[in-house]
């Protein structure tokens, strides 16, 4: 800075970052709440603080520069997301039903924009814009009717990876189409402008494939978020602007600096970085799409609008419904896909942007274009979940009338899913045990770590490696935890599995959590985060852990000599109305052996029954046993009560008082 704010001073950026921010904050949360997609209310945050409502932004060139950074960002993580090895896994439904739907949308839609009047650059460019549907709608909305995985959430999967590669190839076409400036749309011009994205592709294919993973593997072995968010920020940006030094868009350089990182095995440790990153500019970029859309041309409009829409929606719907029927499905499974996919999608406003100063207009309705565009997008992309239920009623009624030429799809969850393997994020000498105990039984292990070295050690023993920092949600969908048998958190600090269990809990709430911290275990803050076990790290080793993981997965039969249970936290909740006046001094607390302490030292077993300090987790023995070690430890440690550790018993009791304590009833205690 070349000078210091004044005392008092607001720089003039401030006020725009603020408002923005805070009305997609809080107009998103709204959206939630009345179950509208989030970039629904992104984009009706910045009608509401727009220049043509309540003009609370002047700072355009903030909001521009803003929504340019969310622009490269998309592209940037569609690309980490888009792996050569997953295309090839798709490429039926992808290179098929993705190029039937988008090349007939486009051929359809220009056809019946030529028809009215317009000129064919308008017709072709109005045929890209209305191609390509919502990535993040209809991921969502896939993700939460459980069909992501089956048949025809495959072949709608496979439509949009298409979509999102034919934007690249859609950035690349728009200014060769340009009706200013003579020659801008000659074939020369658009061969000239494909041969050097051929050229720029082949040699970002050679970065990706032999210089990236190994500076991603060099930056990865520090172990730290920050330089690694740091450094992919900077591939992602960097690689954006050397392309647009070549003459190509920094739409395709973003989009190519992501497909750089994906060839990595750190892509996915780098998409979950870069992800808060990208919903926050992406957010202000929705937001300024949102200001530029005139409510008063709406009203002026209405009929025009409605009129677009529905043509959109039968245009896309009979695309769509072609596609899916090629790539294999029946017809009442592909008028719902058909349906979900009818609605323009956000890579539309970055072909818009593209087009800007080319003379391009949407369906050559010239001025009016964009506004119609805006309009449009923003009520189908509101209306998708109508339209995927109407999908469902006539794909019920078509099933019902036809005849189905092969069996129908499952429903989402029918058939008795199997379950996925154990999730063990952290790795070490105790994890590496239980892996190899698990393995012995036949159960699969996936692995979450942030260090090279230990990923590379876990995949020498067979497992399945997922690099990535395990606090980022989706690093933790992408090992599988939401299908995983169970989660295990090994090698982390308490408060660190702390924030890892809180993001999987909700993530996963079927899932039982099992917490190894290395440190002091802290059962009250593992607890509230959503473990069901914990194991002691400073006293377990790894056939401890590993007799947690296997009572948790339900394989080992309890035996009733040998207890408590040490990776089970004891939480006793007194009744309120109890006597004694020391139950403030109860804890959760972890059983400190399974079986007297003191006994156990002492080469003992001639023990009665078990009592656990609610204080400290010590257990000792009751005063019918020989030794009576609980009455001991209670007067040497002032730790007045223990719970009964007998299988099936729940009561207190004060050595103090000499009184049982009974255990709070269900509504006192929840």
């Amino acid at each position: 800075m070349s000078s210091a704010l004044a005392a008092g001073e607001t720089p003039a950026y401030l006020g725009p970052i603020v408002v923005f921010i805070g009305a997609a904050a809080l107009i998103g949360f709204l959206s939630i709440r009345m179950r509208v997609v989030p970039i629904v209310g992104f984009l009706l945050a910045g009608v509401v603080i727009g220049p043509n409502m309540l003009g609370l932004v002047g700072n355009e060139e903030t909001v521009t520069a803003a929504a340019d950074i969310g622009i490269i960002l998309l592209l940037f993580t569609i690309g980490i997301e888009f792996s050569l090895e997953r295309f090839a896994r798709m490429r039926r439904h992808v290179l098929l039903a993705g190029g039937i739907q988008v090349l007939t949308t486009v051929a359809v839609t220009a056809s019946a924009v030529l028809v009215f009047g317009a000129g064919w650059q308008d017709a072709v460019f109005t045929g890209f814009l209305v191609s390509l549907s919502s990535t993040a709608i209809v991921i969502k909305m896939l993700a939460a009717s459980g069909r992501t995985n089956l048949p025809s959430g495959q072949a709608v999967v496979g439509i949009l990876i298409f979509q999102d590669l034919a934007v690249v190839l859609m950035v690349l076409l728009v200014p060769s189409l340009s009706i200013r400036g003579g020659a801008g749309g000659g074939p020369l011009e658009i061969l000239k402008a494909l041969g050097i994205a051929a050229l720029v592709l082949v040699f970002v294919l050679v970065v990706a494939r032999k210089v990236m993973p190994v500076v991603l593997e060099v930056v990865a072995r520090t172990c730290s978020p920050e330089v690694f968010l740091l450094a992919v920020v900077a591939i992602g940006l960097g690689t954006a602007w050397l392309t647009s030094l070549a003459g190509v868009s920094v739409s395709l350089g973003a989009f190519l600096a992501g497909l750089v990182v994906s060839e990595s095995r750190h892509s996915v440790h780098a998409l979950g970085e870069i992800l808060p990153l990208q919903i926050l500019f992406s957010a202000t970029f929705f937001v300024s799409i949102g200001m530029l859309l005139d409510l008063r041309f709406v009203l002026a409009n209405l009929w025009l609008i409605l009129g677009l829409a529905l043509a959109v929606v039968l245009i896309k719907a009979a695309t769509g419904l072609v596609a899916l029927r090629v790539a294999g499905l029946g017809t009442a499974t592909g008028i719902w896909g058909a349906l979900l996919l009818a609605q323009i999608g956000e890579f539309s406003f970055v072909l818009q942007s593209t087009a800007a100063g080319t003379g391009l207009s949407v369906a050559g309705l010239g001025e009016k274009g964009p506004q119609a565009l805006i309009a449009v997008t923003v009520l189908l992309m509101a209306g998708t979940p109508l339209l995927a239920g109407l999908g469902e009623r006539l794909g019920r009624l078509t099933g019902v009338r036809g005849k189905a030429a092969r069996p129908a799809e499952p429903e989402p969850g029918e058939g008795g899913v199997k379950r996925g393997p154990v999730l063990v994020s952290g790795w070490g000498g105790v994890a590496a045990e239980v892996g190899a105990m698990l393995r012995q039984r036949g159960i699969p292990v996936t692995v979450l770590t942030l260090s090279p070295d230990l990923a590379a050690a876990a995949e020498r023993d067979g497992h399945l490696v997922v690099r990535g920092d395990s606090t980022k949600e989706h690093v933790l969908r992408e090992a599988g935890a939401e299908t995983a048998r169970l989660i295990v958190i090994a090698e982390d600090e308490a408060e660190q599995a702390a924030r890892i269990s809180t993001v999987a809990q909700p993530l996963a709430p079927d899932v039982p959590i099992v917490v190894r911290a290395t440190d002091a275990p802290e059962p009250e803050l593992l607890t509230r985060a959503g473990a069901d076990r914990v194991v002691d790290g400073t006293r377990a080793i790894g056939l401890t852990l590993g007799a947690a993981v296997l009572r948790a997965l339900g394989l080992r039969a309890e035996d009733a000599s040998i207890h408590p249970d040490t990776s089970r936290v004891v939480d006793f909740r007194p009744d309120p109305d109890a006597a004694c006046p020391h139950t403030s001094e109860i804890n959760l607390v972890l059983p400190a052996t399974p079986g007297c302490t003191e006994c156990l030292r002492q080469g003992r077993l001639d023990w009665v029954h078990l009592r656990t300090c609610l204080s400290c987790g010590q257990v000792g023995c009751c005063d019918s046993s020989p030794q009576r070690h609980a009455r001991a430890h209670a007067a040497a440690a002032d730790h007045p009560i223990a719970a009964s550790a007998e299988p099936g018993e729940s009561w207190a009791w004060c050595y103090l008082d000499e009184t049982r304590i009974d255990p709070a009833g269900p509504e006192e205690s929840g």
